[in-house]
Formats: C-alpha cells, sequence, structure tokens
C-alpha cells in the first residue's frame, strides 16, 4: 500500500521508551510521523509537540482505518501485541509492520564506513544476562561495545554512538515481522511458554524466536543451546555456520571439576580450554550457560580472540533483580529474583538452592503455573502474593504449605516467620508484576523488595545487609 504523501509517513504507535526512540528517528530521517498510544499522558503529548504532530489517543477502528490509509509503515511499539486491532488491520491490509531493531539494522546498513558488527540474543529467560555477558565479552576483546535492544538504550537510539559492536537482546516483540533484521552472531538460549498474553499462540511465540537465524548468511554464525529440544530443531534448519552450546556437550562446553580442593572447571571447545569458571563472580548453572552463549557467539564469529574471554567474564556483573542477595538475617539469605516471570525462569532459580522460602505470584501472563510444583521438595512454604495467588496456592496444594499475603510486606513477614537456619528466602514471582506495580514493572517490585529486606535487617541486626546489586 502506498500512501498519498510524496514524503514518506510512518505510523508508532505506543510512544514509551523504545516507541519515543523510534518516532525521533523516523522524524531524522526525513518521515512524517503520525503517534498513537493506547495510554496518553502529558510526556507523550509533549513528545508530539516535540515531532510537529499530534498524538492519537486510544484510536478505535475507524480511527485506526484512517490512520493506516495515510502511511507506509507501521511500529508498534514492543508492548503492543500482536492481537491488538491496529496490528490485525494493518497485516489485513498489507501496510508494512516494522519493529524498532528491523529499522535501526536497516538504517545501520546505511552507515557511512559499513555497518558495524552485531552479537543477537534471544531466548525465554537469560536474554539480559547473556547480552550484557557479549558486551563485556566483545570490550575485553578491545572493541567498544554497547548492549542495545530490549535493554534499557534501544537499537535505534544507539545508532549515532561512537561504538564498534552491539550486542543485542532480541525479544519475541522485536523478532516479530522483521524483514532485514540479521547479527554476524545470532544466539537462542531457550524456549518455553511466555508472554501468551502478548502472542496469539505459542507457535506464534516459537516462531518470533526462530526469526532471530531468518535473514542470516552462511557466513554468519547461529549458535544454540544442546539443552532444549525446539532451539536445536530450528537450528538444524538454520542457514548460518551451527555451533552448539551445552554444561556436558555441545561444540562449547564445560571441562574439569569442582571439589573441596577448588573450582578446576574451564570453558572449552574442541581447540582447548579458554576461560576459567572461577573468573565468573557467581557461577550458578545458568551463569555457566549464559557464559558459554555468550563466549561461543563472539568466538566463533571471531570478533573476540578466545584469549580474551578470561578478563571479559572477571569484569561481568550480574545484572538486579536476578537472584540478587539482598540481605541476611538469623542464617538466612534472602534473594531478589523479581525478573523471573514466567514458571521457567522461577524453576531456574529455586533449583538453585537446597531449601527455601519461595514467594511467588502477581499477574499471571496466561502460562500453567503448576510446573512450579515439580521443585517443591526444594521449598519448605510457599508464600502467595498478588492477583494469581490463588493459582499459586493451587499449584503447591498438597506439595507444601503455603500462605498468602496480601502485600509485598506482609510476604515479606510470612517468609521471616517461616524460614529457617540455612534456608534462602527467595522472590521469585514466576507472574508479572503490574498488578502491584502497574508503572514500575519487575524492577519496582525488586527494589521494593530490596528495601523491606534492608529495613528488616537494619532494625534487627543492625550491619548484616548484604545490599546493592550482586558483584
Amino acid at each position: 500500500m502506498t500512501a498519498p504523501h510524496s514524503t514518506p509517513t510512518a505510523l508508532v504507535h505506543g510512544v514509551a521508551v523504545a516507541g519515543a526512540a523510534v518516532a525521533r528517528a523516523l522524524a531524522a530521517r526525513g518521515y512524517r510521523v503520525l503517534l498513537a498510544d493506547d495510554a496518553p499522558d502529558d510526556a507523550k503529548r509533549e513528545l508530539a509537540g516535540e515531532l510537529g504532530t499530534e498524538l492519537i489517543e486510544r484510536p478505535g477502528t475507524d480511527a485506526i482505518a484512517r490512520l493506516l490509509a495515510q502511511v507506509d509503515l507501521v511500529s508498534p511499539a514492543p508492548g503492543v501485541p500482536e492481537t491488538h486491532e491496529l496490528v490485525r488491520a494493518a497485516l489485513a491490509t498489507g501496510v508494512a509492520l516494522r519493529t524498532e531493531i528491523d529499522l535501526a539494522h536497516e538504517w545501520e546498513q546505511e552507515r557511512p564506513g559499513g555497518p558495524r558488527p552485531m552479537v543477537a540474543i534471544t531466548g525465554t529467560d537469560g536474554k539480559t544476562s547473556t547480552t550484557m555477558l557479549a558486551a563485556a565479552l566483545l570490550t575485553a576483546g578491545g572493541l567498544r561495545a554497547a548492549a542495545v535492544g530490549n535493554t534499557e538504550m534501544p537499537f535505534v537510539a544507539a545508532l549515532d554512538d561512537d561504538v564498534d559492536a552491539f550486542a543485542i537482546e532480541c525479544s519475541s516483540f522485536r523478532l516479530s515481522w522483521i524483514r532485514s533484521f540479521r547479527s554476524e552472531a545470532a544466539v537462542w538460549l531457550n524456549l518455553a511458554p511466555d508472554h501468551q498474553n502478548w502472542h496469539v499462540s505459542m507457535d506464534s511465540y516459537e516462531r518470533a524466536k526462530a526469526n532471530i537465524w531468518l535473514h542470516q548468511r552462511s557466513s554468519d554464525v547461529a549458535v544454540g543451546c544442546t539443552d532444549d529440544a525446539v532451539v536445536m530443531r530450528h537450528l538444524a534448519a538454520a542457514r548460518a555456520r551451527r555451533v552448539t552450546f551445552g554444561l556436558g556437550d555441545g561444540d562449547h562446553h564445560v571441562v574439569g571439576s569442582l571439589d573441596a580442593s577448588g573450582d578446576r572447571r574451564m570453558l572449552a571447545s574442541a581447540s582447548g580450554a579458554y576461560a576459567s569458571v572461577a573468573s565468573l563472580r557467581r557461577c550458578l548453572p545458568h551463569d555457566l550457560s549464559n557464559a558459554l552463549a555468550a563466549a561461543s557467539a563472539c568466538i566463533e564469529s571471531g570478533l573476540v580472540a578466545p584469549g580474551c574471554i578470561d578478563a571479559g567474564l572477571a569484569e561481568f556483573r550480574v545484572p538486579p533483580h536476578r537472584i540478587e542477595p539482598v540481605g541476611e538475617l538469623d542464617g538466612v539469605t534472602w534473594y531478589n529474583d523479581s525478573k523471573a516471570t514466567t514458571p521457567h525462569a522461577a524453576l531456574t532459580a529455586i533449583r538453585s538452592f537446597d531449601m527455601q522460602v519461595l514467594i511467588a505470584g502477581g499477574r499471571n501472563k496466561g502460562l500453567d503455573l503448576s510446573s512450579l510444583a515439580g521443585a517443591s521438595a526444594r521449598i519448605r512454604t510457599v508464600v502467595a502474593i498478588g492477583e494469581a495467588a490463588g493459582e499459586v496456592a493451587a499449584a503447591f496444594d498438597g506439595r507444601c504449605p503455603v500462605v498468602m499475603a496480601d502485600s509485598m510486606p506482609a510476604a515479606v513477614a510470612a517468609a521471616r516467620t517461616a524460614a529457617r537456619p540455612g534456608d534462602a528466602v527467595l522472590l521469585s514471582p514466576a507472574c508479572a508484576s503490574f498488578d502491584w506495580y502497574p508503572t514500575g514493572g519487575y524492577p519496582a517490585r525488586g527494589d521494593h523488595f530490596r528495601q523491606l529486606v534492608a529495613d528488616m535487617t537494619r532494625a534487627v541486626a543492625p550491619g548484616t545487609l548484604i545490599g546493592g546489586p550482586p558483584t
């Protein structure tokens, strides 16, 4: 469909962080930009004024039809689901749907001097940590690297930055509908049910993830995890050179042992060992898997020499809200894993501890929470919170005691009562946070939990707080 304007016209729907960055980038490249949003506020109206346009607020069916008749492309923000009326109408009328990373990739190809190399990472869990790991490894290899995409920095907002390479976190939202996006190395970590309130089906979610390898060339590298059968099935069809990783097997794997005499484990490939596991500041199983994923992508793409991996691992800091230690009291250690918004992510955390009190619940994303009970032998008590508290309680019925809490302070108090010396208390909700924390999301939930634990430990035993992001 061609819009009736000689100047190309784009509609950006949803103008929070990513949408605003896309709107500004489109305007800077000569597009006439229209803005629409289902949750308008003054900041979004100010953006419209900045761009010399108006904000169409909560467009209905007729307004959507009028907007689509004017535009050459639609860029839905990551939060706009494929079930949205605008997305369905654009697909039905043939108006191009373009995501943030797809547009950024297209513009990067036009960069004077040529495009910069990219390492892309997707997966249900571990994307952010692996993206930041990849950026740390690229930096250790002598490149100025930026971690972008589904991070605090959209890819389009970093195109003018003075960097040598990009590590790009690719959510399924950003991989849907891509027309050109590709990277020299592309990693798919895992697949588990998630975002069923965004995608029309699990098949749609899987297809979006698989798009990370869709446009790769034979000279690129596709990296997949041997522990995930779905990932391996798609990897077998990838056009790029295929590389695998896994704790026990794969082209990149772990060798050596961990015993009373110390940690002698190494990351290794067919060419031999190249980095010490002890270089990592935290060595939970998923930390090792993420390190293998990032290292294999950076090494196999030729962007980082194997001898630089140790230094990159040592510099990496685990992002907050990911099994983050936040306090210790009476022999109980408290952990903030607020980022775990799916059962798959929560199980990764639960299996990291021998015995714990689990705080779980929130707003379910249309997922089956019953799988959580598979780890009930490691759970002393469950504290159920949020809208999904009843679902959490049902999942653990007959498996372990469940306490209901109607606020985060109540959850912390209940967890303290239930925990015993040597236990962990783990906030790993397996659900989204927008019921209790509608504006701040999982970081606000984790920050609140961290503060409550800090207040408790200071009040009871000053000086015992671990505090701060993990080191």
